[in-house]
């Protein structure tokens, strides 16, 4: 049964400091909290230990990801059901209870709430959840029980790691349900400001990369090349017409967004790392 004694909040932060206060002042004290901090930043880890209950902060060695130090955290939990949560979610007040009591006694291996804009148009024509294929990232409840010990891909650095997870689980024929309870996501803001301009260009060069992992890992190879080639075409069209108007930042975005792809054509690991000097030099 799911109840606030058999569940640990596992939530991944990367340079996340405007976000993740927020977000652990939106969950009940008393329940279990790991945090994973990919950027070694010491202070976080001693502020956020000193400030709230049953929080435990793990120093990642280095730059994990999403996957990878989720499953760290996962490793390190001891109860019967994980909550995967980005930094930049928050509970709205009684949502947590409300999903709760909602899940007493599902049959489920994942489920999640709505964000706060799906829920404006998705009202799961009232019923209290409904069975679906997938469910969104950034909040999502794991019946350990139910995984068959599957959890996140980590060749995955960022992008598509739930959908991928899900997908293995739906092979399983196991149940992933959506909650009609809501949680606010800010979106974008778990790792960094959107103006933070090595932040983005991390985003676009993960996003392709794993686009084409993902259609080759669940199709084939010519496949994924076929299905994704457009994508490249249209980052050159685009890095072309701004190297012509002179647009540096646009231009260094198609770029990386083309190099990711290349990158993970040619099978590549997912290598780039924000804030890190040798990343296209050295691949």
């Amino acid at each position: 049964m799911v109840n606030i004694d058999n569940i640990t909040f596992v939530i991944t932060t990367y340079r996340s400091e405007k976000t993740i206060y927020k977000c652990l002042d939106s969950l009940p004290k008393n329940v279990k909290k790991i945090i994973l901090e990919n950027s070694k930043n010491k202070n976080i880890k001693f502020d956020l230990e000193r400030k709230y209950e049953n929080l435990k902060c793990f120093l990642m060695p280095e730059n994990f990801g999403y996957g990878k130090a989720n499953n760290y955290g996962i490793k390190k939990s001891l109860t019967n059901y994980v909550f995967i949560l980005n930094p930049d979610a928050v509970f709205y007040k009684n949502s947590f209870n409300k999903m709760l009591k909602i899940l007493a006694n599902k049959d489920f291996s994942i489920a999640a709430p709505l964000d706060n804009l799906d829920y404006k148009n998705y009202q799961l024509n009232r019923k209290n959840t409904i069975e679906v294929d997938s469910v969104k990232g950034f909040a999502m409840l794991l019946n350990k029980s139910k995984m068959f010990n599957q959890y996140f891909d980590e060749n995955f650095f960022l992008y598509l790691e739930e959908i991928d997870l899900c997908k293995r689980i739906k092979r399983k024929k196991r149940k992933i349900i959506l909650i009609n309870s809501k949680i606010k996501h800010l979106g974008g803001l778990s790792h960094g400001n959107r103006e933070d301009i090595e932040m983005e260009k991390s985003r676009n060069w993960h996003w392709m990369w794993s686009n084409f992992y993902y259609l080759k890992k669940h199709n084939s190879y010519f496949l994924a090349l076929l299905k994704i080639f457009p994508k490249f075409v249209s980052s050159l069209l685009k890095y072309s017409i701004y190297k012509l108007l002179n647009k540096s930042i646009k231009c260094e975005i198609y770029r990386l967004r083309m190099h990711g792809l290349i990158s993970s054509y040619c099978l590549k690991k997912s290598f780039y790392r924000p804030y890190t000097k040798s990343n296209l030099r050295n691949n």
